[in-house]
């Protein structure tokens, strides 16, 4: 018996790492156009906006998560 993480978690480990990697790359250069043609403060309401709809969105599908766990 090999004792230790094995192949298989670093590999998942490297990839979920890379991708991470490029999906900074592509969100900072899209803020950083964004800072470009709106300046600071609208490229930051843009963001705080796309993160308000996400929560908002997250919140909905949790809330109905806990109305199932009421209802039991």
């Amino acid at each position: 018996m090999e004792e230790g993480l094995g192949a298989k978690f670093w590999g998942g480990l490297i990839g979920i790492v890379i991708i991470a990697g490029i999906g900074g790359m592509i969100l900072f250069l899209l803020f950083s156009r964004a800072v470009y043609a709106w300046g600071f403060l609208g490229a930051f309401l843009v963001l705080a906006l796309i993160l308000i709809i996400i929560a908002w969105f997250y919140d909905r599908r949790k809330a109905k998560e806990y109305e199932s766990y009421d209802s039991d």
